[in-house]
């Protein structure tokens, strides 16, 4: 069982695993009625049900469209700190195949990434930090909308998230099926990589395919595009360094037409990298080999490049203190402190832009195959069995990081919030 694998003096999971059964069912509920990105209308009511119920001291809604923000005072607030807390609630567009009672009952949308629990988490540390307080200064939960491709958590800031709870730090976290349950994973800088979208339109002379001598096949083009670009990546960024280039779909001509030579092609792709230098680079070096192959072909390539998402990059300080409470609740070797960092990108790079603080993953992949199928997978399902870890984890960055004077967990607590920016004055 997760729960024996538990430090026995995680007082948080011990509270909140005795509202397991309630958490489970709410994560079940938002499951089986999953929204897209700025249309989690039923999710951020039932977000704002739950915090009504669980007594927190206010409840915002409508921040970056459907955000909510719930704030909570602790026990004393004399030192002025204030953490930031942040799950997504957004679903996928694409169609479940489980079949399991909470399989999701719209069709084309699925929690395929796991928001649905992330969402279930924070409502569990709420309920805890609600009813204990356990703390001196202010937490503010933020219940995100729209992470999948639609920057939610950049609509929240430009709502004025920040001015309105200007938190010194902020914190959030992803399950990672492919790790066991009661394990945590963060490093000291980058997580995950940044997005960026690339759009390559080849123009050139169409024709009859059985005549290509009077024609420019851009077809022909794309292909040498295709295979020219992964050089940048091999003969233009160092070795030391990260990049991902990808060109993922194309469209030319008519399916129905085997012997017409199309007049366009466009390809479509996505860059990652963790360094702007890198990222500048690749941006650079695509136009000029993109451009230079059509070229040499007699056709014309334009290069759109769209810089989606940035790189989620760790602050040093807040990722220590990160993985030492995360090292309270698990134990020393349950805790990856130097985790492989994800090619994927997540818009809580946003937050990060703005205010030090860390993203961790929490793993939920269980060896009976609970939880282990891999995110964006139509088979992909939430492990409830880590509902109460994780929100003994984010109600532990709260307490560690913000400990009353007279705490009785007095020394340890201080010794872990000691230089984190959440136990400073400013950020």
């Amino acid at each position: 069982m997760l729960a024996s694998r538990i430090k026995a003096h995680g007082r948080a999971f011990a509270h909140i695993a005795a509202f397991h059964p309630e958490l489970t069912a709410l994560r079940r509920d938002l499951h089986a009625h999953p929204e897209i990105g700025f249309e989690e209308h039923y999710t951020a009511q039932r977000v704002a049900e739950s915090l009504k119920v669980c007594g927190v001291d206010e409840i915002h809604t409508g921040i970056g469209k459907t955000g909510v923000v719930a704030v909570i005072r602790g026990r004393q607030t004399g030192s002025g700190r204030m953490i930031g807390l942040r799950a997504d609630m957004d679903a996928l567009p694409m169609t479940e195949h489980n079949d399991f009672a909470w399989r999701s009952t719209k069709p084309g949308m699925m929690h395929g990434c796991g928001h649905d629990g992330h969402t279930a988490m924070l409502v569990g540390a709420a309920r805890y930090l609600a009813e204990t307080r356990q703390f001196d200064g202010t937490a503010v939960l933020i219940f995100q909308p729209g992470e999948e491709g639609f920057a939610g958590a950049k609509a929240m800031i430009e709502d004025g998230l920040f001015e309105r709870f200007p938190v010194q730090s902020v914190y959030g976290m992803h399950n990672w099926p492919q790790m066991r349950p009661g394990t945590v994973g963060v490093n000291p800088g980058p997580m995950m990589a940044s997005a960026d979208r690339i759009t390559i339109e080849i123009t050139g002379k169409g024709g009859h395919g059985a005549h290509p001598y009077q024609t420019v096949d851009p077809v022909l083009v794309s292909a040498h595009i295709i295979t020219a670009v992964q050089s940048i990546v091999a003969r233009n960024v160092r070795a030391i360094d990260s990049a991902v280039i990808s060109l993922c779909a194309m469209q030319a001509g008519d399916m129905g037409a085997f012997s017409v030579i199309p007049g366009k092609a466009t390809l479509v792709g996505t860059v990652r990298t963790f360094n702007p230098e890198v990222q500048n680079l690749v941006e650079k070096r695509l136009q000029e080999v993109c451009s230079g192959v059509a070229l040499g072909l007699g056709a014309a390539a334009h290069v759109n490049y769209e810089r989606i998402y940035p790189a989620t990059i760790n602050t040093r300080e807040e990722a220590r203190f990160a993985a030492d409470v995360a090292q309270k609740l698990v134990g020393h070797d349950h805790v990856d402190r130097n985790m492989d960092p994800s090619m994927g990108a997540e818009d809580f790079s946003f937050m990060l832009q703005v205010k030090p603080g860390a993203y961790l993953r929490l793993g939920q992949g269980a060896e009976n195959g609970v939880g282990g199928c891999f995110l964006h997978n139509s088979r992909y399902d939430f492990n409830d069995d880590v509902l109460p870890l994780g929100a003994a984890l984010h109600a532990s960055l709260v307490e560690h990081g913000m400990p009353l004077p007279d705490e009785t967990l007095g020394q340890t607590a201080r010794s872990l919030s000691a230089t984190p920016h959440s136990a400073r004055s400013d950020a």
